[in-house]
């Protein structure tokens, strides 16, 4: 045979992923084999799931026989599928969800009952199940129980029987003393018990009442933690196109290097020449800046351009013509407003 370091390695790894995906596939349905795991599984209708989750343990007499597999609703009422092993169930059984840790854990009490074994395929009705005792109920009836007690017929009578048994020995006398001052402090906390029991009353109805905007609260808050959750994939699909844009243009300015290098130092030698000039040029705007507003005064008075020349005839070509004298006396000096010389 050839060694492993001269055959095809390819062949080798598809098989030793086969190996690794079936011997996690063993290990994830370990309970479902027929040595390692195993056990039969049986179903429970209950009033309610009471807490009751899947893997809470199954427990006959105290100890752990298997664990629940599935609570599901199955019309109008709770069906529990739980396993067990190596443990008899019998036709008559009992199951009971019952209170594990004073956190709220739940788990499934069985008491095996019965002649003959349980019918996997059958399931235990709910005339065989019980759920814990609900709290809330627990108060409402102490309520109304406190609240039909007549507590000062209450307190009479333990009066009475403590003037009853006044000559009998100490001991029964301090139990009756004791009788009467607790009949006494009923009384006079009579009120507030009802009061608080009025309260807790109130407080469940309340609750009970508000049952449906809880709901839509919880329901609000799904769509806010959905809605969030879009934005956040929005945002990073815009970080990611922002990232990938800053790529791009460093990529560009990288291909744009050797043109760009060129053009930026011909600005700058630009830029450093009017600087130089920059005097120049001031001399230049303060020069032209008069000189625009003698050619605007010359063309703004309509379609013409004003104008004056001085010197162009002489005075001897005057001489002897009706503009003869009608020279400037000082010289060429352009007419004044209003028409004088």
């Amino acid at each position: 045979m050839k060694p492993i370091t001269e055959r095809n390695p390819v062949p080798i790894a598809v098989i030793g992923l086969v190996l690794l995906l079936v011997l996690g596939l063993v290990a994830y349905r370990a309970d479902d084999l027929p040595v390692i795991g195993g056990g039969t599984t049986y179903t429970a209708h209950f009033n309610e799931a009471a807490g009751l989750n899947t893997s809470s343990e199954v427990r006959v007499a105290g100890v752990k026989v298997g664990e629940v597999t599935k609570v599901e609703l199955d019309r109008g009422k709770v069906k529990v599928s739980f396993r067990v092993k190596d443990v008899w169930i019998g036709n008559a059984s009992h199951a009971a969800i019952a209170i594990q840790t004073l956190l709220g854990d739940k788990y499934l009490a069985i008491t095996p009952l019965g002649g003959a074994a349980q019918d996997p395929d059958q399931t235990i009705p709910v005339e065989r199940t019980d759920e814990p005792y609900d709290v809330t109920q627990a108060f409402q009836e102490l309520g109304r129980t406190t609240g039909q007690l007549d507590t000062a017929k209450v307190a009479e009578s333990l009066r009475v029987i403590s003037a009853t048994f006044k000559d009998t020995p100490a001991d029964v006398r301090r139990a009756l003393d004791g009788m009467t001052a607790l009949s006494k402090t009923i009384s006079s906390r009579d009120d507030r018990l009802a009061r608080l029991l009025q309260g807790s009353d109130r407080l469940t109805g309340t609750l009970a009442d508000q049952n449906g905007q809880f709901e839509a609260l919880l329901r609000d808050g799904n769509l806010l933690l959905e809605e969030l959750r879009l934005r956040r994939e929005a945002i990073h699909r815009l970080l990611v196109a922002t990232r990938a844009l800053s790529r791009e243009l460093v990529g560009l300015v990288r291909d744009a290097e050797d043109d760009l290098r060129p053009m930026l130092r011909s600005l700058d030698r630009v830029t450093q020449i009017l600087v130089d000039n920059q005097r120049n040029l001031d001399k230049a705007l303060a020069t032209v800046g008069p000189y625009y507003r003698v050619v605007n005064n010359a063309v703004g008075n309509g379609r013409w351009t004003d104008g004056y020349l001085c010197g162009l005839i002489t005075p001897e070509l005057l001489k002897d013509t009706p503009y003869d004298g009608n020279t400037p006396p000082e010289g060429c000096m352009p007419p004044k407003a209003g028409g004088e010389n």
